[in-house]
């Protein structure tokens, strides 16, 4: 058994954090964790646009794996093509967004999550507001840093910190979500330096993945 974890951005540096991330979810008997690049996407999804435009590579690789995977999941936290890759497989599809807030609702009242950019915000507004959990949602703060620069760690670690405890301090977060797969290599640290469970959504979509391959879950519909 196999899970396929797709970087639906352009970033091999986002890919190689996320790959690093679910280390820990690889255990013998498997299933085995794979991830790619999906190199029809842009560098960082951070528009509405960016998220339109990689549906259909998705779909187009998720259809080629199909037969070679147990599992898909969409690492963005936009959750781009999400349902229409349900529709285009048998096979659990889980995005890291859906699942990192789902896990957050189980270790804390109420969560916070850290954006990359102000812009991206609305958009992820609109999801929280979909899945009906507005009433435990604390806030969410930019870091303002693209995606393609999240690879400075100084910058990137220091801007997260201070995200992490305004959402903790001044908005009543007692979780915190990373909004993006490409922050995954800080979450343990960031953990520490905030005082409040951090997670992680590619990791928690992954290992979601994992108990519905291992238990044979299938989706309703």
């Amino acid at each position: 058994m196999r899970i396929l974890v797709i970087n639906p951005n352009s970033t091999e540096a986002v890919t190689r954090g996320i790959d690093q991330a679910v280390e820990p979810l690889r255990m013998a008997g498997g299933p085995a964790i794979d991830c790619v690049t999906l190199k029809e996407g842009p560098p960082g999804i951070e528009t509405q646009q960016h998220v339109d435009g990689v549906v259909q590579p998705l779909l187009k690789l998720v259809r080629e794996k199909d037969l070679e995977y147990a599992a898909f999941v969409i690492a963005c936290y936009s959750d781009p093509g999400l349902h229409s890759v349900r529709e285009a497989t048998k096979k659990p599809v889980l995005g890291i967004s859906e699942c990192g807030i789902l896990t957050a609702l189980t270790l804390g009242h109420r969560f916070g999550v850290i954006a990359i950019l102000q812009k991206s915000i609305p958009r992820h507004l609109r999801y929280v507001g979909a899945m009906g959990v507005t009433d435990r949602f604390a806030g969410e703060l930019p870091v303002d840093i693209p995606v393609v620069e999240l690879s400075d760690e100084k910058k990137t670690f220091g801007r997260m910190v201070e995200v992490g405890k305004a959402l903790r301090q001044q908005h009543g977060a007692d979780v915190v979500v990373m909004g993006c797969a490409g922050m995954a290599r800080y979450r343990k640290p960031l953990q520490d330096e905030i005082g409040v469970p951090v997670v992680e959504p590619t990791q928690a979509a992954v290992g979601m993945a994992i108990a519905r391959v291992r238990l044979n879950w299938n989706s309703a519909g």
